[in-house]
């Protein structure tokens, strides 16, 4: 007979994209490699660090994003891209990613959300545009400008890159954020003309491009677009120039080759990630996970019929079973839920997830034999069929967004 599991698994079709954001709203409230620096959001610390031979890492497959790249272009027939490498790339590490991606031809700036992320690029020697979507001030402004950091503005904030352009000899470049129906941030496409009229007239701006964000919606999109480029298209019949209009996603690459425009705006692809799972068989992308997460086994034991394992003995053992313990745990950016169905592939065998995810501890169920030891290297996910972000996710009905967007920034990364 099986171990009894108190609380029994299980494996629905996992959520996309929208789930994912909409769940996130509802409750707002290993020696062969080569370690590379991390630049995290809220760290310099970087993988000259003493780790444990037994820490959590995660791999950053660098040929794989070279190859979403290459395939992103030939999706979008040339286009430039603008790669989205916010929240700490997605859990690559902002400058390792900015490094791969610097010099390639395709890649035309990347962009960020926080400001430290845009310095932290700069001073990896990262030398293509960076563009900078979240809030700033005119204190903040002096410097991203000196270190050549693309505002993105949706404000009447003319008359402060006018004083910081003045001051420091330089013509500011910016792209102008439209709300087009998303909400967010943005200038209402109605009002957004006066707008670039007024900044495309300082002699210290240059407007790079006009964007907005798709709501993802399948009626609103479409509007969306229309509204992006009539805009653009009024104030260019005018000999206003605004740069290039982008608006597509990851999604978009999937959905919406009519938003693909004059540049496209990618995250999630980049990393070679399906950000909803039936793009996977599509077969319009063959995107490769460029983002692995590993651990070893930290502690080996049988538990005898009856024994239980983890808080509030969440698991009990029909039978005599072993178990192994891994080093690892939702701080580290294993989801809590992926107790719920989740399995771990150690020496190519796949094992499931059980009891709780603790903040540094995870149990799996090896069987009735003790086939793992200590020191026996763990993959949460990685590249192969099976193992992708995607499978994993899968299996506990949660979001590829909850396994790459929350690595934890301290855990060390290393290039293959």
């Amino acid at each position: 007979m099986a171990p009894k599991k108190l609380s029994q698994p299980t494996t629905p079709k996992a959520p996309g994209r929208r789930t994912f954001l909409t769940a996130m709203a509802a409750t707002a409230a290993a020696p062969a490699l080569r370690p590379l620096d991390v630049a995290a959001q809220t760290s310099a610390r970087s993988d000259s660090a003493v780790h444990s031979s037994f820490d959590p890492w995660v791999e950053v497959h660098a040929d794989n994003l070279r190859h979403n790249i290459e395939v992103i272009s030939q999706r979008v027939k040339g286009r430039p891209i603008m790669a989205v490498i916010k929240n700490n790339a997605y859990g690559l590490g902002i400058a390792n990613a900015g490094r791969i991606l610097d010099p390639l031809d395709a890649v035309e700036g990347m962009a960020v959300v926080k400001l430290n992320e845009a310095v932290a690029l700069r001073d990896a020697g990262i030398r293509k545009p960076v563009l900078l979507m979240g809030p700033f001030d005119e204190a903040n402004l002096e410097e991203m400008v000196a270190r050549d950091i693309m505002p993105m503005v949706y404000t009447p904030i003319g008359d402060a890159l006018e004083r910081v352009a003045a001051k420091l000899q330089k013509t500011i470049p910016i792209h102008v954020c439209l709300d087009t129906g998303m909400g967010r941030v943005g200038v209402p496409a109605r009002d957004a003309a006066p707008l670039v009229r007024d900044l495309a007239g300082r002699a210290g701006v240059r407007i790079e491009g006009l964007q907005t964000t798709l709501s993802e919606d399948a009626e609103l999109d479409p509007m969306q677009i229309e509204r992006l480029q009539e805009v653009g298209s009024t104030l260019r019949a005018e000999g206003v120039d605004i740069g290039r209009l982008h608006a597509a996603s990851s999604f978009g690459l999937f959905e919406h080759p009519d938003a693909f425009l004059d540049m496209v705006r990618v995250g999630m692809a980049i990393y070679g990630v399906y950000s909803e799972p039936p793009f996977r068989e599509l077969g319009v992308l063959d995107l490769r996970p460029a983002v692995a997460m590993r651990a070893k086994v930290a502690y080996v034991k049988q538990l005898r019929r009856g024994e239980t394992a983890g808080y509030g003995r969440a698991y009990e053992a029909e039978n005599d079973v072993w178990i192994a313990t891994l080093p690892i745990g939702h701080v580290d950016g294993l989801p809590r839920a992926a107790a719920q169905g989740g399995r771990l592939t150690i020496g190519g065998r796949r094992y499931p997830i059980i009891a709780a995810i603790s903040a540094s501890h995870t149990m799996v169920e090896i069987g009735a034999e003790g086939r793992v030891q200590i020191g026996d290297e763990v993959t949460v996910f990685d590249w192969e069929d099976g193992s992708r972000p995607e499978d994993l996710a899968a299996e506990f009905n949660g979001s590829v967004y909850d396994l790459t967007m929350h690595l934890g920034p301290l855990m060390a990364r290393r290039m293959v």
